[in-house]
């Protein structure tokens, strides 16, 4: 049976513009009532997580950065989980790169970030990773924001730390996500299972595909699941 839920925010828990699914929180707070725990992953920075989890009801326990950091509890140490020298090396040379051709990348949140770099979409990803092709980074394209991370570094990786730190096993999670970057994350999960706007790379890879988008596709997905949450 499952004991912890794990979802992703953008894409996931919110609607096409971005905005947190009010119906989303209704079923996530439910299944707090029954003491299932409900754990929130994002490329967001920490701060930003602990106050999603704050203004959600939450435990307070997340994965940021895209695995690049983590906490169990709001009570928890602050965990970082990779070295960014990498990332920050490759964006210096990414920022002249595009500088020269008269591109300027705007950060995103770089004074609340431990690990990763973030950027905006105003360049192509393709390109990104030609011209870092010889750093120990990892690119990743969420559809939201260009993340810059050092090899290794995933949502797995984090959800597999955090699952350690909260005494649970990864099985004991039913996953939901809608991206790529999700995609080892929810293969590591119990169950994963995706949302009908996700890509079909990652609808293909799971063991569910709700017919729904979004938000709608998150309640639809926690529903179908919902016997699995009961002893």
């Amino acid at each position: 049976m499952l004991k912890a839920l794990l979802t992703d925010v953008d894409g996931t828990i919110t609607d096409a513009h971005r905005r947190i699914h009010t119906g989303a929180i209704g079923v996530m707070r439910d299944l707090m009532e029954q003491g299932i725990e409900v754990v929130l992953a994002s490329g967001n920075t920490a701060c930003f997580m602990d106050a999603l989890g704050r203004m959600i009801g939450t435990s307070g326990s997340f994965i940021g950065e895209n695995g690049g950091v983590h906490r169990a509890v709001y009570t928890g140490e602050l965990r970082i989980n990779g070295d960014p020298a990498a990332p920050r090396a490759a964006f210096e040379v990414l920022n002249a790169y595009f500088a020269r051709k008269g591109v300027r990348l705007e950060l995103y949140s770089p004074q609340y970030r431990f690990v990763d770099i973030a950027f905006a979409r105003t360049v192509l990803s393709a390109e990104v990773r030609e011209v870092v092709r010889d750093f120990p980074v990892t690119i990743l394209d969420t559809g939201f924001a260009i993340h810059l991370q050092p090899l290794g570094i995933t949502k797995a990786t984090g959800f597999q730390r955090l699952a350690a730190d909260m005494g649970l096993s990864t099985a004991d999670f039913l996953a939901i996500g809608d991206a790529m970057n999700d995609r080892e994350m929810l293969a590591t999960a119990g169950i994963g299972v995706t949302v009908a706007n996700a890509p079909p790379g990652l609808r293909s890879q799971v063991a569910w595909v709700s017919e729904k988008k979004y938000g709608e596709g998150f309640i639809d997905a926690v529903r179908h699941y919902s016997s699995y949450f009961r002893d």
